[in-house]
């Protein structure tokens, strides 16, 4: 117990010591640990949603997106160095889900306490061979951002050495690029909002987000109903989180701590507000470089922190280490000029990238907020005549409201593909969203990839005459209201009008887009 109680106490003197400079051994192990997991959930979404959305009879086919770009650009391979993606040697239905696999198990690997770089570039390309050629199903902020982050974490870790706790430390560029990482993030979120809307200056934003955002989760309706103050303070944490604290993460250790912590719980409040995929898990990530190990040593099991204590103690510098973590520092400051230069500017773009790695980018989230919710709504009828009489039963998404006395579940990290892109369609047209008819041929079919991207299926036994879209207006009911309702709606109009297996524009219009023959 003695010996045992002396190592306690050297651990504490090594990561606690006045005059030392700080150590990141903890800090990057609870930063892969957390980057595994993210990884894991991102490729068990592909696993689960691929093949449907992009498949060989997806919405989107893969194969006729390569062939457009191939033709844009002139070839496959000045398309694969557009968009590098192993898709481009190979993009069967098989492909799609080994890949993803392969992925998944690789990243439990990583979260299991495993990593080493030659794994976690595996990963990286992986992930983003999905991302280049996913269009509109992987065409969000954090995809890049994910990106962009796994591509740090390769240089965190030894080449070979797959331990936990390696004898190889982790490079202090490495850390600093995270740490610019998450500066830029915030930065570009706080300020797209204070250019993009009046309500975010003003501090009312919040009186509208809950209800509007893409897919609420079980506190959103509650939130939503705070009073007027507490949501207004809420606007001033979130300016405090993007706008002041992203300036201190390069500060030194307490006011880089006090940044950090600031950042975290900002994004732990935005994950119990809503369901915005693994967007603000995979934010957290980086803003954990704010933190040396004599943080972690007052958090983490004293078992792990002895072993980082050891290792701490046995560590060799490693030249050829230390000599690639300040090459690739040096690519991503010439990377980051134009990023940085798109947060200095009056026309501020976010979540773009200037480099087909995806390796600097511009980040943002919520420039504007919706003031009202608008969801479509997939029906179908075996009625003979498909008029506001028919007998018309709705298609149930996984996340998006449509029954009244539902809410939605906490789905994320997790994320619906298909109910984020309706929640971007349903404010726009189905000819901005020409997949939706490929949609809604599939379910005049019981196609089994679509249905299965729906809660269930309302026609199990045989297809449905007439599909049609509804636009409608959903807004909270008060709670304990004597309905019982979770919703309000009002129907606005007819998004896409009844269609048939049999309607020749519909089977002209999918013929030449390629998706029936």
């Amino acid at each position: 117990m003695e010996v045992e109680n002396k190592m306690d106490s050297n651990a504490d003197s090594v990561f606690r010591m006045p005059g030392t400079p700080p150590t990141y051994w903890l800090t990057r192990f609870v930063i892969l640990r957390l980057l595994g997991v993210i990884y894991a959930v991102a490729f068990l979404v592909a696993i689960n949603q691929i093949v449907p959305l992009i498949g060989s009879d997806g919405l989107l086919p893969v194969d006729i997106y390569l062939k457009q770009v191939s033709a844009a650009l002139g070839s496959p391979g000045a398309g694969f160095v557009r968009l590098p993606s192993l898709f481009w040697l190979w993009h069967s239905d098989t492909a799609l889900l080994t890949t993803a696999w392969i992925g998944f198990v690789l990243s439990c690997v990583v979260v299991s306490g495993y990593a080493n770089a030659l794994l976690v570039a595996v990963i990286w390309f992986l992930y983003m061979s999905f991302v280049h050629v996913g269009q509109d199903w992987y065409g969000y902020g954090w995809e890049i951002q994910l990106s962009e982050t796994g591509f740090l974490a390769i240089f965190l870790c030894p080449l070979l050495d797959m331990r936990p706790f390696p004898k190889r430390a982790p490079p202090m560029p490495i850390i600093v690029l995270f740490r610019w990482l998450i500066c830029r993030i915030m930065l570009g979120s706080g300020l797209i909002k204070f250019r993009g809307d009046e309500i975010w200056r003003n501090g009312t934003a919040l009186y509208y987000h809950f209800e509007t955002q893409p897919i609420p989760g079980p506190l959103s309706r509650w939130l939503h109903f705070l009073p007027r103050i507490v949501l207004k303070i809420g606007v001033w944490f979130n300016w405090l989180a993007e706008l002041v604290a992203p300036w201190f993460v390069f500060w030194p250790q307490l006011a880089r701590h006090l940044a950090g912590l600031v950042i975290v719980l900002f994004q732990i409040n935005i994950i119990l507000s809503g369901n915005l995929s693994f967007l603000n898990w995979l934010t957290i990530v980086p803003a954990l470089a704010c933190f040396d190990d004599s943080f972690w040593s007052r958090l983490l099991p004293r078992k792990l922190v002895r072993k980082a204590e050891t290792a701490a103690g046995r560590a060799e510098v490693s030249r050829p280490m230390l000599t690639t973590a300040w090459v690739v520092t040096g690519i991503v400051v010439l990377l980051s000029i134009r990023p940085a230069l798109n947060i200095l500017s009056p026309g501020q773009i976010m979540n773009s990238s200037f480099d087909p790695l995806d390796l600097v980018n511009t980040y943002g989230a919520f420039g504007s907020v919706g003031r009202e919710r608008l969801n479509v709504i997939f029906e179908g009828t075996m009625d003979e005549k498909p008029d506001d009489k028919a007998n018309w039963k709705p298609y149930i998404y996984k996340g998006l409201p449509v029954s009244l006395d539902k809410g939605s579940p906490q789905i994320a990290p997790y994320q619906l593909r298909l109910d984020w892109q309706m929640w971007f369609a349903a404010m726009s047209s189905p000819d901005q969203y020409l997949w939706t008819y490929n949609l809604v041929w599939k379910l005049l079919h019981n196609d089994p990839g679509a249905v299965n991207l729906f809660a269930g299926n309302p026609f199990p036994a045989k297809p449905p005459r007439f599909i049609r879209a509804v636009l409608y207006r959903y807004t909270f009911a008060r709670p304990g209201n004597p309905a019982r309702l979770y919703w309000n709606r009002k129907q606005i109009n007819i998004w896409i009008s009844p269609l048939s297996a049999k309607d020749p524009r519909l089977i002209e219009f999918l013929k030449g887009a390629g998706w029936i023959r």
